[in-house]
């Protein structure tokens, strides 16, 4: 059994690095999708652009402009004077957001009455958009708190020269400190490329695995192994271990990569990930043993993967939180496999997550593998038969 077993993996390896095509999906896929989501997927706003509106021309109003423009957040490419020119700019999409000081800013902020600052957005891209919203809110917040310390001082000073001695007037302080636990630096490649680890795992293996047995029933050549003394279980074996290689290849690839060249922080314990990777390749290899059932050509298997790979990955939670969903569809992700790896993978990058904290996701992994993997190797051996 060992020797005819080891005869079929050699024979896959030797026809996967032979056909082009197959050695372009060893690399090019994974390469690919890190750079796209390591350089052009970035949904970070360092330095949002606004344009400024001063109608009131006064000190106070220029020291919020100042505020903003010392910030480090905005670069204010151009000063405005009317509603049409807003309007020009916001519909040309020249800027983020305009902010507005209306008449009066100034001679409310001297007398302590309520005042306002308008914040105009455009709300093309909501992530864009309520960053800049943020962001604008925490600097009007930090005038707004400079403003009022300075007219408390100027109370003090003047309740104690109209006593002729010191005044104890008690200025409350509040301030709000921020950590962020995991992704200190907020970037979103961070989050975005642990992801390209799974993504680039359920694709590869996926498609080779479901090409590589159809390749066999389009040129005839399964026929020939059926009537070899390989058995069932061994042809099976033979066609889907590689591809548990490959696999693995594929991750270290993504992996190093990531550490290297985006320097994404790596906290967890990478024996874990392994682990967990060979439990998901159980549920990417059954699912391509499965597309090799229903495929007659490798034009087919291909078709066959695109279709269930893009349900796998819009439900992952790569792109869009799961809690944002409607709750029926959240109820589908639990049939996912790629939403466990997914939050596996996160998990041991960013927040240096163990088994002790993971095991629900690894045991969900291990069960969906069994379960597809034995039900899609029972259909092919069927086929054999």
């Amino acid at each position: 059994m060992r020797q005819r077993l080891r005869a079929i993996i050699r024979k896959e390896f030797i026809q996967a690095l032979r056909d082009p095509r197959m050695r372009g999906m060893l690399i090019v896929p994974p390469l690919l999708q890190l750079l796209i989501f390591g350089y052009a997927v970035n949904l970070d706003v360092d330095n949002a652009r606004i344009a400024w509106v001063d109608q009131d021309h006064s000190p106070q109003s220029h020291d919020l402009y100042e505020d903003f423009a010392g910030s480090g957040h905005f670069e204010i490419v151009a000063s405005l004077s009317n509603e049409q020119e807003i309007q020009d700019v916001l519909d040309r999409g020249k800027v983020d957001g305009v902010v507005r000081i209306l008449p009066g800013f100034g001679r409310d902020v001297t007398r302590g009455r309520y005042t306002s600052v308008q914040v105009l957005l455009d709300g093309t891209n909501s992530n864009t958009a309520s960053i800049v919203q943020g962001f604008a809110g925490q600097t009007v917040a930090r005038y707004s708190q400079s403003v009022l310390s300075d007219q408390q001082r100027i109370r003090l000073v003047a309740g104690t020269t109209s006593s002729g001695g010191p005044l104890s007037l008690p200025i409350p302080r509040l301030t709000a400190k921020t950590r962020v636990w995991f992704n200190p630096d907020l970037r979103s490649r961070n989050y975005f490329i642990p992801g390209v680890v799974a993504n680039i795992i359920t694709l590869v293996t996926l498609s080779l695995t479901a090409m590589a047995i159809v390749r066999e029933k389009e040129i005839g050549t399964m026929e020939q192994l059926m009537v070899t003394p390989i058995r069932p279980l061994e042809l099976i074996l033979g066609k889907t271990l590689p591809f548990v290689v490959v696999g693995y290849w594929d991750m270290l690839l993504v992996v190093g990569a990531s550490l290297l060249i985006f320097h994404v922080p790596f906290n967890g314990s990478f024996g874990l990930l392994l682990f967990a990777a060979g439990l998901f390749l159980l549920s990417t290899l059954g699912a391509g043993l499965f597309l090799s059932t229903i495929s007659r050509t490798q034009q087919q298997a291909m078709m066959a993967t695109s279709l269930i790979f893009q349900p796998f990955f819009m439900l992952s939670g790569f792109s869009f939180p799961i809690r944002n969903m409607p709750i029926v569809v959240q109820w589908l992700t639990y049939l996912n496999p790629v939403r466990y790896f997914m939050e596996i993978v996160r998990g041991v990058f960013l927040q240096g997550a163990g088994a002790a904290t993971l095991w629900p996701q690894l045991v969900a992994l291990g069960v969906f593998g069994v379960v597809i993997l034995s039900l899609s190797a029972r259909r092919f051996r069927k086929q054999l038969d």
